[in-house]
């Protein structure tokens, strides 16, 4: 059976629940609007990522009873709530940025529709996976800029909680990486895994050449040896020795990366094992590769910096109603008005305005009452950002699954080239381009 994401929200969203079946305001109509008000960590651009797996989770959303009884017994909601919940079933609507778009500031990832109480419960499961996802596929996608044409593993597992590390293999490889080490990350979203040995593989054995032969009778010459258990010139030497000069490939884990590759190299061209291929590992982020675009260097393994966002763990994205029916039906905007947290009321459409097939800006159309919102005149070359993902209840099938991450990881590389320059510089900076607000 699949287990139920019911409980993954905070309690307020219940006992909101729990007052709004009192008060009669819980079927009113409202809108809700994920987005982010400022881009984390001085970023040029962000990258939505995790929206399969929120549509799956929507899906998955449903009170059996366990989860019943958990808030019976600890008196979370009244028994009229109890039965509400029951029957819960997202029966609304879902439009958002594609996965693997490129987002900016006030961009409305995520526009969710639908009753008061069946919306406002999806706060906490939809910036949970929101939030840390776009975080990992912000940094991939640097780290991928960086690396250019060379290919990029994700091998953070073992830096993040189990979940996240699926989650994490699945985000970089949208955002610009060739493959994981996380093999339910392969298993449940196609992602390609890859993986030889690590230093206990070396360290198990009586000498590093035992090591070596053991490794390449199991998997054949085309493997890639680690080279920095003990000393890597030595490592090298034995290496070639063992496996030939078609030796697939060594792995550096250690020491001045810049340094310690070019001499690498040296000595494998010297050794006659000029095809053999570099991959270079530790604790890399996307400064430390953009360090080594010179380096002789052919390929990178990212683990801990990926995972965590290479130092801004989450995208700061909020979830906020945005618009509501009035008791007499119509549409009224509405938006939080504090200092420092200011939000934007009414229901909102984005397109990306082009020049010559690259960004100029984000233009969001903003309305107060609930017509149809389309791309103004002025903008004819805009590309519209927002794609229908849930409808009556219903995910979009196209975004789900490893065909969904697979539709994600093209869009995110069709989209990237049409970023302007600047958005490719890795230092702190506003964002590429700029959010224009146009009300209507």
């Amino acid at each position: 059976m699949t287990r139920s994401t019911a409980l993954h929200t905070d309690r307020y969203e219940l006992t909101m629940l729990d007052a709004a079946l009192r008060d009669g305001t819980a079927d009113r109509r409202c809108v809700f609007e994920v987005f982010g008000r400022r881009l984390s960590g001085g970023r040029r651009f962000g990258v939505v990522a995790g929206t399969g797996r929120l549509l799956d989770a929507i899906r998955d959303f449903r009170f059996g009873d366990e989860e019943l009884r958990f808030l019976r017994d600890n008196r979370i909601v009244d028994a009229a709530t109890l039965t509400f919940l029951a029957d819960y079933r997202f029966t609304g609507s879902i439009t958002g940025y594609r996965e693997g778009e490129a987002y900016f500031p006030g961009s409305p990832l995520l526009t969710i529709e639908g009753t008061f109480a069946e919306a406002v419960v999806l706060e906490t499961l939809a910036l949970s996976i929101l939030n840390y996802d776009s975080a990992v596929a912000t940094a991939a996608a640097r780290m991928s800029v960086a690396a250019g044409d060379r290919p990029l593993a994700e091998m953070g597992s073992r830096r993040a909680g189990e979940e996240s590390a699926v989650a994490a293999a699945r985000a970089a490889y949208i955002a610009g990486f060739s493959a994981t080490s996380n093999l339910e990350a392969g298993h449940r979203w196609g992602v390609p895994t890859m993986g030889t040995a690590a230093h206990a593989w070396t360290l198990l054995h009586d000498s590093e050449e035992d090591a070596f032969r053991s490794q390449i009778e199991a998997l054949g010459t085309d493997t890639t040896l680690l080279v920095d258990t003990y000393d890597i010139e030595e490592g090298v030497r034995t290496a070639v020795r063992v496996a030939g000069t078609g030796l697939g490939g060594v792995r550096i884990d250690s020491g001045d990366l810049p340094t310690v590759a070019a001499e690498v190299r040296a000595l494998l061209d010297d050794l006659g094992a000029t095809g053999t291929r570099i991959t270079v590992t530790s604790d890399l982020d996307e400064y430390a590769i953009a360090a080594l675009a010179a380096s002789p260097v052919d390929s990178y393994g990212a683990g801990t910096s990926v995972v965590t966002g290479s130092g801004t763990p989450t995208a700061g994205l909020v979830f906020k109603i945005v618009a509501r029916a009035d008791a007499d039906g119509s549409w009224v905007p509405v938006a939080k008005a504090s200092s420092q947290k200011i939000s934007r009321g009414g229901r909102k459409a984005a397109f990306r305005t082009l020049d010559g097939g690259t960004a100029t800006s984000e233009l969001i159309v903003v309305s107060d009452g609930f017509e149809e919102l389309s791309t103004p005149s002025a903008h004819p070359d805009a590309r519209a950002l927002q794609v229908p993902l849930m409808v009556a209840g219903e995910p979009d099938a196209a975004a789900l699954g490893p065909d969904g991450v697979e539709a994600a990881r093209a869009h995110h590389a069709r989209v990237r080239e049409e970023l302007p320059v600047r958005a490719l510089a890795l230092s702190r900076s506003e964002p590429a381009i700029p959010t224009e607000y146009q009300e209507v």
